[in-house]
């Protein structure tokens, strides 16, 4: 039982009731030693790696501090991003599923600010958020932590390396003397130091001895491939290894809508997370990327702060991480949830093997040399699909309306192991000539959309007593594509605009044409280009 683990923390009967309803099982080694001391009144320095528990170290004790007849924010945490600030929220959330009455608020830039407003008036015991949106509204005095109990800055690092030193401490200035500290980080630099120094009193030193347990259950290697070939290398892998969910790391915004493009071009589905998408895109995408509408997502570092998806099988460093730790955290988003994973680093030539090598005494552990699969190794594995595909298809007995005609071809004195080979042939000339996305997309430029998105002229609206919900359900099952992937739906008096994404913007034009809704013939163009 996992109570018989975690009732020797010191946490209350209710909260061991929440971890036992979420399935843990025994707590980590930075659970053990951070939530004693935080119950104690103990400031702490966790030193702990991405993967460890840490949410938990902090935001079980957080919740049994909370005075649930005061309405006031008693605790406040800090995160470098809103997913991370988002992801944190909703663990704790799940923390307080027997003590009713705590609200717990995520509060963090990109999003409407009077949502969050509306939720700090109605009274938020527990705040998690970024440190520019936190300061917002303290200025705009709508958040007031003159009871605040405990104070969380967490991935403290990374918010330092994001340029948000001056506004950690100017609210760390602001909150009550009287308070627990507790402070995160994957690192112990002087910068670090200086805030324990200043902000912490006789805080207590704790190091996860779980620092490689985010490597430990994957597979990992490099391989040696020049910065021309990494597009190929990578559809290779693809192909060879069939991951059903895989996560891709480049250095930077501009390699990152570059790769998208040229995977994109090649059948295959893959979306953008970089700094320069909006919350509501960030969103789109990550509910699209988990649905497994888009298999592949392609993100830079600070983007994937916070990526909460227990199912992505590899990991590809298609630009080896500007830092070791880096590294940690980008393969750490595979082999979870006690699954394994699998994760490959390009190395373009000897000049960064020193790289690996560093990475390898960061980890504690050899990352080895593999040889990408060879074009006879990829095509062993298409035929193994195929054949697998092949006989589903003949047990299923859905070709059996195709015997007559073969009957017919025997009786002609054709060979049925020719009448076979001829049939593959033609299916594998039809594969090869299959239109690539790269010429269609083309015909959909400037329409006005969103970024990774086309934007569609429908020549009906209210007037046709049409609703957003009735383009929706067209469109979904019209092109066969998830509800959930498409974008803004702007209904007028006598037209429309629905936005869906590049990549399914010629199905649904070619879908929708002479389509009906409520008995009117749909019109579909791409629109003009926002003036």
């Amino acid at each position: 039982m996992t109570q018989k683990n975690f009732n020797k923390l010191g946490l209350s009967h209710e909260v061991i009731m929440a971890v036992d309803e979420m399935g843990y099982e025994q707590p980590t080694d930075i659970q053990s030693s951070c939530i004693p001391l935080i119950l104690a009144g103990r400031d702490v320095i966790g030193h702990s790696q991405t993967g460890t528990g840490k949410t938990m170290a902090f935001g079980l004790p957080a919740v049994d501090l909370i005075n649930t007849q005061d309405r006031a924010t008693q605790v406040l945490i800090l995160c470098p991003t809103r997913e991370l600030a988002v992801q944190a929220a909703e663990e704790i959330k799940k923390a307080v599923l027997y003590k009713p009455g705590i609200n717990v608020v995520p509060i963090y830039g990109g999003a409407p600010i009077e949502p969050q407003t509306k939720e700090l008036k109605r009274g938020a015991h527990i705040v998690v958020g970024t440190p520019g949106r936190i300061m917002d509204h303290m200025r705009r005095r709508r958040l007031k932590l003159g009871a605040l109990k405990m104070m969380v800055l967490d991935e403290a690092d990374e918010m330092l390396n994001m340029g948000f030193r001056d506004d950690i401490e100017t609210i760390l200035r602001d909150v009550p003397e009287k308070r627990i500290t507790v402070l995160f980080s994957a690192t112990m630099s002087n910068d670090i130091m200086r805030l324990t120094k200043n902000y912490q009193t006789n805080a207590q030193h704790v190091k996860s001895a779980d620092k490689n347990m985010t490597v430990a259950k994957i597979d990992q290697w490099f391989c040696n491939v020049p910065r021309g070939k990494k597009v190929e290398a990578t559809l290779r892998l693809l192909t060879y290894h069939k991951p059903q969910l895989s996560l891709i790391f480049c250095n930077t915004k501009r390699m990152v809508d570059e790769l998208v493009d040229r995977l994109k071009k090649n059948d295959i589905s893959a979306v953008a997370l970089h700094g320069d998408l909006n919350q509501h895109q960030r969103n789109r995408v990550m509910k699209a990327y988990k649905s497994g509408s888009f298999p592949v997502l392609v993100a830079t570092d600070v983007a994937a702060r916070g990526i909460d998806v227990d199912d992505i099988e590899m990991v590809f460093n298609y630009d080896i991480p500007l830092d070791d730790e880096y590294y940690v955290h980008r393969i750490g988003r595979t082999g979870r949830a006690g699954k394994s994973g699998m994760a490959v680093t390009y190395v373009g030539g000897n000049s960064q093997m020193g790289q690996i090598r560093n990475i390898e005494r960061f980890i504690k552990a050899r990352i080895p040399k593999r040889d990408l699969p060879s074009h006879a190794d990829v095509e062993k594995i298409r035929r193994i699909e195929f054949v697998k595909t092949l006989k589903e298809e003949m047990k299923s007995k859905k070709s059996h309306q195709y015997s007559k005609t073969i009957d017919e071809l025997v009786a002609e004195g054709l060979d049925i192991k020719d009448i076979a080979c001829a049939l593959l042939s033609m299916m594998n000339k039809k594969e090869t000539v299959k239109a690539k996305p790269e010429g269609k997309l083309k015909n959909y430029n400037n329409t006005g959309g969103e970024r990774g998105m086309v934007r569609f002229f429908i020549n009906l609206g209210r007037k046709d007593r049409i609703a957003p919900g009735d383009l929706v359900g067209c469109i979904a099952g019209e092109a066969n594509i998830n509800g959930s992937e498409i974008g803004k739906i702007d209904v007028f008096d006598k037209f429309s605009f629905v936005e869906v994404p590049d990549v399914h913007a010629p199905k649904v034009h070619g879908s929708l044409g002479g389509v009906s809704i409520r008995g009117r013939k749909i019109n579909i163009e791409p629109a003009n280009g926002r003036q």
